[in-house]
Parts: C-alpha cells; structure tokens; sequence
C-alpha cells in the first residue's frame, strides 16, 4: 500500500486540469467515452485513436468497463497510442447508460490510459483508495471545477 504522499502524488501526475471536465453532457455512453478520450488527448496522456479503441473495446467486451454504481473506468490495452500513464475525469450533469445490469447509469467517467501492463498500477491503487471512499466520491462528483477537483482529490488522498 503505497503512503499518503506518494498517493496524493501519483494522481497529481497523473490527472492534469486539462484532462478534467466537470458538469459535462454526452448524449449516451460513447459520447461520453469520447469526451473521456479527448481529455486524455488535451492532457498529453494519448493520442485520438485511444479513443477509438476505448470505444472499441466496449463494443468487443460490453460494459465491462462500470466498475461500480454510476462509475466507469474507460480504458483499453496499452498501444502506440498511449504516450504515458494518466488519467482523465468526466462528470456527467445526466447519467447514460452503459448496459450494465447493475450498475448503470454512469455519472463518472474515468479515462485511463498506461503505455505498458505494469505502467497504471501506482495510479490505480491512489485512484482505489479515493473512489473507494463513497462520501469522498460524492465530493469528489460535486466538484465544480478542474481546480477544486484537482485540491479535493489533493485533501482527499493527502
């Protein structure tokens, strides 16, 4: 288990104000994959095609990638088109479905993108201990801004 600090930093690198859109609105769920996609490409995490292959990976697996009630982790396998390990965050204004049985709809998408099998796990374990948490996620959804995002998960996993 990694210690508070190297949490708090591992999602700072990871999760830059540019790949952060709050209050958003997708019209079902590859829209908002797509905006999860394209907020990893503002934040210099991948390049468009991930975005494709996120979505593709959907299409091939279902909603696999809703991990909980109204949360999903966008993602597919590392490729060319991952330039790091980083993350994005898209809060919906209106959940969509994904197709999941239990857990739709989603509220939270989560983009992550690493560019080989081991690059994500830091990242996923400090995103773990903060989305596990239901009142910090509640806070965390609530945020009204990029900058109050990035210092509510700065409190949060501090």
């Amino acid at each position: 288990m990694p210690e508070a600090a190297e949490t708090s930093n591992a999602l700072d690198a990871a999760l830059s104000e540019s790949s952060i859109s709050v209050a958003a609105s997708a019209p079902d769920w590859r829209g908002a994959v797509t905006l999860a996609g394209d907020a990893l490409v503002a934040g210099g995490v991948t390049t468009a095609a991930y975005t494709a292959e996120m979505i593709a990976a959907i299409d091939e697996l279902g909603p696999y990638v809703v991990i909980a009630p109204g949360l999903a982790l966008a993602h597919s396998r590392p490729s060319p088109a991952v330039l790091r390990a980083g993350l994005s965050w898209i809060s919906l204004t209106e959940p969509v479905p994904f197709g999941h049985p239990s857990n739709d709809p989603v509220s939270l998408v989560i983009g992550l993108a690493a560019p080989d099998h081991d690059g994500h796990l830091e990242v996923m374990s400090a995103l773990a201990g903060v989305l596990s948490d239901d009142a910090a996620l509640a806070r965390l959804k609530a945020a009204s801004s990029p900058a109050d995002l990035k210092t509510l998960l700065s409190q949060l996993s501090a």
